[in-house]
């Protein structure tokens, strides 16, 4: 049962404004916050795990800057999450809610106008200065007029900035503005040292290390090859609830790698010590040897509460090709992953069946109560499958099945004005046959080529000629940031409460913008309302209609073809680290791990 939260509050009198003020320990989208007022700590950490000792793990591809927030470079973005402190935090048992962090205290007034933001007085970087209001809209600004596109269209109801006093800063929003998470959003970025950047071009890539109010330091680092991180005895929020049982390793060291297989052999030759596994088949099969057997390597499976990670073949519907969703209906009936589940994956893996799988907010069965009646004003400008047919992902269980989903498939290209020449499904207007590139990374290593192989011959008995391409990581990364691919293997982690990042998922004004998240430029008009809807969304139920009914839209467009999703972690990790053992289905997170007491 959810606690009452006994919030601090204060009624402040403006004569030219009648909106009340509340001041809160907490930003709470829906409902009572779980943890009341002076709590002491999360409830999924040990609050008096030891400080000491070191971590090293893997990463993959390379860095040639510090600033993970523009668009030029490839970024470290662990050095961001470790040097650098936000105002509030979000808990994984309660992610609908913000807590203090730079900010002791939040301005909410009656009418929703703006946030304020009250920071603690004891915030300070890591030399010993101030955390500021300036430093707060000096960071925002910087986001805006100099960091990657996207954050223009991310804080676009934000109408301007105000320095109310030296540590009291106020975002206010556009007249109209109905962005309800917009609140808990600004919470979230990180803040930079004003002074510390006078001289610098934020815009430009740079391998000097910003000065940062987090609780590491960057300590050294190779490029490419390594960065060591330091923990900052002196960090100011050591002690804050938010922060008590986090952070504890004196060290972190990530070695960088290219491929995810590499690091199975570097964790057995304890070059690294822990380690993500993604592969069912190493999983199952990968660790068969006396380190394991022993138990000086250990294999978890840490159960997490998260939305499933949104992975898929996204379509570039920017190319003529993938402009009819019959085309990318058909190509995703050719996706067995019945086959690949069975054959390669030991049957660990489930369907991703939505946008918002494992969230509770999936559509599901026919749009019926809220959702239908959302969905309704938009009838004329739908497909008609929206309101007859349940979403539902082709199956493959048996020979029968694959051959009629082909046949499906050939009948929904002919629909769309294709048909085969010389064996080739080909345009019948211009001549054009279809053929495809399917784009991966190489931190994927081979796996997806086992994948891709039936899928390729599928294809390949529907006349549609395809080609998978693996590419070094930051060739990748480039070329999806430019927009320049037709299919590839792309995967977001999805909030547990979906808001304004949808609109850099989905919206129509990140579809143009290099760098957004939009790669397979979806530009949609009743999608933008059902952003919107659920955005401005005044109670739960209304969200959670808005939520699934932009879920259902998204797939009967097919702009993707889903993949698969675990509901653990598994974690390969060597025997000196102890993790907390709450009930908390809080998944993999190293920085509430600990070093055992002989681990140094």
């Amino acid at each position: 049962m959810k606690k009452l939260f006994a919030a601090v509050f204060l009624l402040i009198a403006f004569p030219l404004q009648a909106a009340e003020i509340k001041l809160s320990e907490s930003l709470s989208l829906y409902g009572a916050p779980e943890y009341t007022s002076g709590f002491s700590h999360f409830r999924y950490v040990n609050p008096d795990a030891p400080k000491g000792g070191r971590i090293v793990m893997p990463a993959y591809g390379g860095y040639d800057n510090f600033n993970p927030f523009i668009f030029k470079g490839i970024a470290a973005p662990e050095a961001a999450e470790l040097t650098l402190d936000s105002l509030g935090v979000s808990p994984v048992d309660d992610v609908s809610t913000v807590y203090p962090l730079l900010a002791k205290r939040f301005e909410i007034p009656s009418d929703n106008s703006f946030v304020g933001f009250i920071l603690d007085e004891r915030a300070r970087f890591s030399d010993g200065s101030p955390v500021t209001a300036d430093d707060v809209i000096f960071s925002f600004n910087a986001l805006i007029e100099k960091g990657a596109p996207l954050y223009k269209v991310y804080y676009a109801d934000v109408e301007k900035v105000e320095k109310v006093g030296p540590r009291h800063v106020r975002f206010w929003f556009k007249k109209g503005s109905q962005n309800k998470e917009l609140p808990l959003i600004l919470s979230q970025f990180k803040v930079y040292s004003a002074k510390d950047w006078q001289g610098h071009d934020f815009s430009k890539p740079s391998l000097r290390v910003p000065l940062g109010s987090g609780p590491y330091l960057i300590d050294k680092f190779s490029p490419g090859k390594y960065t060591v991180f330091r923990r900052n005895p002196d960090y100011w929020a050591k002690d804050l609830p938010t922060r008590r049982g986090f952070f504890n390793f004196d060290e972190v060291r990530y070695d960088y790698y290219q491929d995810t297989t590499v690091t199975l052999q570097a964790l057995f030759a304890g070059s690294i010590d822990v380690r993500g596994e993604y592969i069912a088949k190493i999983w199952v099969s990968g660790y068969d040897n006396d380190i394991v057997k022993s138990g000086r390597i250990i294999k978890a499976e840490i159960p997490h509460n998260q939305p499933a990670v949104l992975q898929y073949f996204g379509f570039n519907t920017r190319l003529n090709k993938f402009k009819d969703r019959r085309v990318r209906e058909a190509i995703g009936l050719a996706f067995d992953f019945d086959w690949a589940n069975d054959k390669l994956f030991y049957n660990q893996y489930q369907r991703i069946y939505s946008c918002f799988t494992n969230t509770g907010m999936e559509a599901v069965g026919l749009p019926q109560g809220k959702e239908l009646q959302i969905l309704e004003k938009y009838r004329n400008q739908l497909p008609s499958e929206v309101f007859t047919k349940a979403p539902e992902l082709p199956s493959h269980k048996n020979y029968m099945e694959t051959r009629q989903n082909l046949r499906r498939a050939v009948k929904l290209l002919e629909e769309a004005g294709y048909g085969f020449v010389d064996g080739k499904m080909t345009r019948l207007d211009n001549g054009e046959p279809l053929e495809i590139e399917v784009l991966s990374n190489s931190a994927n290593g081979s796996s997806f080529t086992r994948v891709m192989l039936p899928f390729i011959e599928n294809l390949k008995k529907i006349g549609i000629k395809t080609t998978f391409r693996n590419l070094e990581v930051n060739i990748f990364k480039n070329r999806l940031d430019r927009f320049d691919f037709e299919m590839a293997i792309l995967s977001f982690r999805m909030s547990s409460m979906p808001g304004n990042e949808q609109y850099e998922m989905w919206g129509s004004r990140s579809a143009s913008v290099h760098g957004s998240y939009n790669m397979m430029g979806i530009s949609n008009p009743v999608v933008d309302e059902l952003i919107a809807g659920l955005v401005g969304a005044r109670d739960k139920e209304t969200y959670t209609a808005y939520v699934r009914a932009l879920d259902r839209v998204l797939l009967n467009e097919h702009y993707m073809i889903p993949q698969w999703y675990s509901p653990h972690d598994r974690v390969a990790y060597w025997d000196k680290f102890e993790h907390p053992d709450t009930g908390i289905k809080a998944g993999f997170n190293p920085f509430t791990w600990w070093a055992k007491g002989d681990a140094g």
